[in-house]
């Protein structure tokens, strides 16, 4: 995001720990750290980060304190994936990397595909972790991908791999 790089530049340790916290969905209100409705201690998110307790208290003070970043760390969510866990409760991931995440309709063109062959789709989420060429569409669907389906899926409008979990 601009306004990170913007705001972090000359401060690389606390801009490694800005990037944690959107990449976790971290919100920060106040200068302290939530998950949730649930608190992140400092010297947690400094572990995490590889980076001391203080450059996290510090890096909180000035997101609260600059309103830019306070705009966008204030609305931060986490969000369940569902992609991992999909063996465990009768799903089946479909992860694909597209050419150029940009390009519109490829997560039409690939439920397109899944609704022709009757798959139930029960989540799909793009992820791009803040930066749009690490792109990658999670799609979790009810139970198991038909073999004829894959095919399909791989001539899909910007589709450059797809990965079945």
């Amino acid at each position: 995001m601009d306004v990170v790089d913007r705001c972090f530049a000359g401060f690389p340790s606390q801009g490694r720990v800005a990037n944690l916290l959107i990449q976790q969905g971290i919100r920060v209100e106040g200068g302290r750290a939530y998950c949730g409705d649930i608190e992140q201690g400092d010297s947690a998110i400094g572990r995490a980060c590889g980076v001391d307790r203080r450059v996290v208290k510090a890096t909180l003070e000035r997101i609260s304190s600059t309103p830019e970043l306070d705009a966008v760390f204030s609305k931060l969510r986490s969000t369940l994936s569902m992609a991992d866990l999909a063996p465990e409760i009768g799903c089946s991931a479909i992860v694909i990397t597209p050419t150029d995440a940009s390009m519109p309709g490829i997560l039409a063109d690939v439920t397109s595909v899944l609704y022709r062959y009757g798959v139930s789709v029960r989540q799909a989420m793009v992820d791009d972790g803040g930066d749009v060429n690490s792109a990658v569409l999670n799609v979790v669907v009810h139970g198991r991908i038909p073999a004829d389906c894959i095919p399909e899926l791989k001539q899909c409008r910007g589709v450059s791999s797809i990965l079945i979990r």
